[in-house]
């Protein structure tokens, strides 16, 4: 049952990956492919941890949090570059 139900959250998270992907690709403005980046790190860091836990190995979760690091100050330095054009003052 864990099986499928990894399985079917992995299937549900790729899936939402591969929108935001095509949001990141083909979207109207600027911030839509701001916010589609940030969703699709918090889709992949998901997908690490399922992978996780689907593995049994505390090795991903470490890196699911490492990644949420650099994902969250990208996603600050897009921002910063959408308001002022400069990302360093």
């Amino acid at each position: 049952m864990i099986a499928f139900a990894l399985a079917f959250a992995t299937a549900c998270f790729g899936i939402g990956l591969m929108l935001c992907l095509w949001r990141v690709i083909f979207g109207p403005t600027l911030p839509d492919r701001i916010l589609a980046l940030d969703t699709m790190v918090v889709n992949v860091i998901a997908l690490i941890v399922l992978f996780g836990l689907a593995r049994g190995s505390g090795l991903y979760f470490e890196a699911a949090i490492l990644f949420a690091m650099t994902g969250f100050v990208a996603s600050v330095a897009y921002a910063k570059f959408l308001l002022r054009g400069d990302i360093i003052e």
